[in-house]
């Protein structure tokens, strides 16, 4: 029995608008690999979810009724895949997912998707805590500057890779696409 699910997170269109989010971003392969690892979970008919982001926030590109709300076309859902619908960084709150893994009885999640240092940390903490095994695919992910308390200005590699590493070993393996591929 497969227990592993893809979960790809926030893969929007308003994602693109970089300004809104800090002016850089960095890792543009990052949707080019959630595909790759897409395609993979696909052909091997493993469980997939899609987690969409509802800001809730009118002035947001992931605002509802907003064309940047819609999962980007690279990897739009096929199929009747799942789609969690959330309105906070995690894809665990307020949301059925934990439920829905637990029906399939899935204990290993690989995560993908963006911002690396929002939703996909958030979401990759909150499922360790919860008893998951997690791995977070680094090419498969991206961040945005951030501006720091004292207005210093913080590079989007930067953050990436913080972010990551604030994950490794303790909330989730970082792996790359390759990987996530020659292990299956």
């Amino acid at each position: 029995m497969i227990n592993k699910a893809l979960l790809l997170i926030d893969i929007q269109d308003g994602l693109d608008e970089v300004e809104y989010y800090g002016g850089q971003r960095n890792n543009p392969d990052a949707e080019a690999n959630c595909r790759r690892v897409l395609n993979l979970y696909r052909e091997r008919n493993w469980p997939i979810f899609h987690v969409k982001h509802n800001s809730v926030n009118p002035e947001s590109p992931l605002y509802p009724t907003k064309q940047g709300n819609l999962i980007k076309a690279i990897v739009a859902p096929i199929n009747n895949e799942s789609i969690i619908e959330k309105n906070v960084n995690s894809a665990f709150v307020g949301t059925d997912l934990k439920e829905r893994l637990d029906e399939q009885q899935i204990d290993d999640l690989t995560i993908v998707g963006l911002t690396t240092e929002h939703c996909v940390s958030t979401t990759a903490r909150m499922a360790a805590n919860l008893g998951f095994q997690v791995t977070v695919v680094s090419d498969a992910t991206a961040a945005f500057n951030k501006v720091g308390v004292n207005k210093e200005i913080y590079n989007a590699e930067v953050i990436h890779l913080t972010s990551l590493a604030t994950l490794n070993g303790e909330f989730a393996r970082i792996v790359d696409t390759q990987t996530v591929l020659d292990e299956a």
